[in-house]
């Protein structure tokens, strides 16, 4: 068996002494992905961010966040058929005070994420070449979310 060939840099020290926190406000059109990406860069660099982390965390239950691809928009599209497959409407589902699509919307943001977590590097987001970061509407209807965003690190 051959084994991978691996490579990495030099471990860096840095003394986290800076927090920087920000809301951020969204509304969404209805289902589906909103691009977040250069509104956490942007965020990053007021910050003054040079090394560390960076956090974001969506205050509801019905909307999540993710790290995808950002260069072929049918990824995405097949990514919301694939989370309607998971949870499909009318199936059932005992919670459905606020309309067919809420439990739905529950179980979606389950099955994603609430938060995440970037480093930065030299005061930038360490996202891959085709990665962006999303905010995933799992209603119907358009929504104002709530996304805190947090830098934790050294800045300068």
């Amino acid at each position: 068996m051959t084994s991978p060939k691996l490579s990495r840099t030099a471990p860096s020290t840095v003394t986290a002494t800076t927090i920087v926190s920000s809301q951020l406000s969204v509304q969404t059109p209805g289902a589906g992905f909103t691009d977040l990406t250069a509104e956490v860069a942007t965020f990053v660099r007021e910050a003054g961010a040079r090394e560390g982390l960076v956090t974001l965390f969506i205050r509801h239950t019905s909307a999540s966040l993710t790290i995808q691809e950002n260069a072929d928009p049918s990824v995405l599209d097949d990514l919301m058929t694939a989370l309607s497959r998971a949870a499909p409407e009318n199936a059932g589902w005992s919670h459905d005070t606020e309309g067919p699509d809420d439990m739905p919307a529950h179980i979606k943001t389950m099955l994603t994420a609430t938060s995440l977590q970037v480093p930065v590097l030299d005061g930038e987001l360490t996202l891959g070449t085709w990665q962006a970061i999303y905010l995933i509407e799992h209603r119907a209807r358009p929504h104002r979310r709530e996304v805190v965003l947090q830098f934790v690190g050294a800045a300068g």
